[in-house]
């Protein structure tokens, strides 16, 4: 986060309703949250990301502690809301569209810099794909969410241990696939 100094001044502005407040805590924070969701569950992020701000407005009141505690409490709330959302979708066993449907779909124009973005974004996000879920978590939770292992951990329900396995495992493979691409280092 990037709040800083900032940061209890903001809270406590958010605790009591300060639209200022709470929208410097958006713009800090939800592009990262959106990240960790649509790259979960691929066109729910949004979806996912609103219930999470949600979550997060309704126990801001009860939130004590610093700018890496908030960024934790926001990414464990965006984690169980991705959990519920599981949960429904192997409950209701629906089919999704193949992707296949959409590869004759123009996209919506961009500029230059989104389209480069979203392009290095897209093929980084493809390669967690051929990671284990576990894996893809952890790694996803460590860069985007910028969490430490302990604060992954947390969030995860998982040992720091554990953490520091599957992301070491994570790397591991993912090296492994960019040298069978011939990618070099």
């Amino acid at each position: 986060m990037a709040l800083g100094a900032r940061f209890e001044s903001t809270l406590a502005g958010a605790s009591a309703g300060a639209e200022w407040a709470l929208a410097e805590l958006y713009r800090d924070l939800h592009p990262a949250l959106l990240r960790y969701l649509e790259s979960q569950r691929p066109g729910e992020g949004e979806d996912l990301a609103s219930e999470t701000w949600i979550g997060i407005a309704e126990a801001l009141h009860r939130f004590e502690g610093d700018e890496a505690a908030f960024r934790r409490f926001a990414f464990t709330i965006a984690r169980r809301r991705l959990l519920d959302a599981r949960r429904r979708q192997a409950r209701r066993r629906t089919d999704v569209v193949p992707s296949a449907w959409f590869a004759g779909l123009e996209a919506p124009e961009e500029s230059e810099t989104e389209a480069l973005a979203g392009l290095s974004t897209s093929a980084a996000l493809a390669r967690l794909a051929d990671l284990p879920s576990d894996q893809a978590e952890v790694v996803l939770l460590r860069v985007l969410g910028d969490l430490d292992a302990r604060e992954v951990a947390l969030v995860t329900g998982k040992a720091p241990g554990t953490v520091r396995v599957l992301q070491h495992r994570a790397l591991r493979r993912l090296a492994s696939l960019l040298i069978q691409e011939g990618v070099t280092p």
